[in-house]
């Protein structure tokens, strides 16, 4: 068994990045699964990178695998695995998060390996069984908060993260290597290897379109995590976080659970049917930009990523939403984002409202209903009702608002 206090001050002597090393002596192996031919994430999320499932060898005295992937790439996992491996058997597998892109290759795990533990919370071996009927429960056990499992050189804490982002979500720290095994936690969209100098744009992405709705549960998981010392963040989605890249995604995590301001700027967003809104809503974009914030993005409702335009409502402070009335109601592109951002818990902002219609506007009134049931979202004055299309005697409105939420 190595001596791993002694490895660890040799390392640090040397400037060697441990968890580097550790990995090519193998107590902790990569054995994830890139899936770049998958187009949307939870059947609704755009990928135009793809997909990673990462899956983890713990070795010791004894093995544990850290999680199993999707179906789609069972075969590829199972291989990896084998290799990794060399002719030993795994003790345990680790089932932090069931959700099936994470918990999908367990029945197969269970056929190659029969004789493993399979260690998850409570709800997680609930969840398991519902996944997969008839599957055996001999051989199980359930893990809770602080329960520690040695596997003769390496410790595995297991750490409560509920809603983060399902009920029965475990991380896991192991405390010679420093390392936090974080579940979905400072996940990404795409393959491993995607955009490795801009973790934070996908980053982002995921995280308000899945965590988003469960800020305060993200923060109490952070709240444990901080009293650990890490140096390398393991995640389910994405790539491995060191150094600068962990602390960043450490500092952007704080501020997005706590539902914070990340950019000093305003989203305008439009649902626009023949382009007269859209008109308005770049007119008053530019005159937001000219009042000096840090960022003005124009969305389109009808044709932009919609979990894109989330994500913008969330990083900046300010919104204003530019909407057709369309059969005496919202025009639908606006009523589904504004929906998803009620159903993500969107608070703490101040917004804008810009209506149009022909003979009977009611768009300004069915936001300002829907808008209304989300927590601390100050609605400004005035709200600029414009008829068919913009007029110059419409320039003072859109003035007025762009004063007023700048304020």
């Amino acid at each position: 068994m190595r001596d791993w206090r002694f490895f660890s001050i040799f390392a640090a002597k040397f400037n060697i990045n441990l968890f580097k090393y550790i990995i090519s002596m193998k107590p902790v192996t990569y054995i994830g699964c890139d899936d770049a031919e998958l187009d949307l994430f939870e059947s609704q999320y755009e990928l135009p990178e793809g997909m990673c499932y990462n899956s983890y060898l713990l070795a010791g005295e004894k093995i544990a695998i850290m999680d199993s992937v999707d179906p789609r790439k069972t075969d590829e996992w199972l291989e990896k695995l084998a290799a990794a491996l060399e002719g030993r058997k795994p003790d345990y597998l680790i089932v932090q998060h069931m959700e099936p892109d994470h918990s999908g290759s367990i029945r197969a795990f269970r056929e190659a390996y029969p004789q493993t533990e399979i260690l998850a919370s409570e709800k997680g071996l609930l969840f398991m069984q519902q996944f997969n009927e008839g599957i055996s429960m001999e051989g199980t056990r359930a893990i809770h908060e602080g329960d520690e499992l040695d596997l003769g050189g390496l410790t595995l804490r297991f750490i409560a993260a509920p809603f983060v982002h399902w009920p029965e979500v475990m991380m896991t720290y192991v405390k010679e290597v420093k390392t936090l095994f974080s579940a979905d936690g400072f996940g990404k969209f795409g393959v491993y290897d995607a955009d490795p100098d801009d973790w934070a744009c996908e980053a982002r992405r995921y995280y308000f379109n899945i965590c988003g709705k469960y800020g305060v549960q993200v923060q109490k998981a952070l709240d444990k995590v901080k009293e650990l010392e890490v140096d390398t963040i393991c995640p389910l989605h994405g790539p491995v976080l060191e150094g600068e890249k962990r602390e960043e995604a450490m500092r952007l995590y704080t501020i997005w659970s706590a539902y914070d301001v990340e950019t000093n700027g305003v989203l305008v967003a439009h649902a626009s049917i023949h382009g007269n809104t859209a008109a308005a809503a770049n007119l008053l974009a530019e005159m937001l930009r000219a009042r000096g914030f840090e960022k003005v993005a124009v969305a389109d409702l009808c044709r932009d990523d919609m979990a894109e335009v989330i994500e913008d409502a969330f990083r900046m402070g300010r919104m204003v939403c530019c909407c057709a009335t369309y059969d005496g109601d919202i025009f639908p592109p606006m009523h589904t984002f504004l929906w998803k951002l009620q159903l993500k818990g969107y608070r703490d902002r101040k917004v804008g409202l810009l209506e149009n219609g022909t003979w009977a506007p009611v768009a300004a009134r069915k936001m300002r209903e829907i808008i209304s049931t989300m927590k601390d979202v100050e609605i400004v004055e005035p709200v600029v009702s414009i008829k068919s299309s913009l007029h110059d005697a419409d320039i003072d409105q859109l003035e007025a608002l762009a004063n007023a939420i700048s304020k």
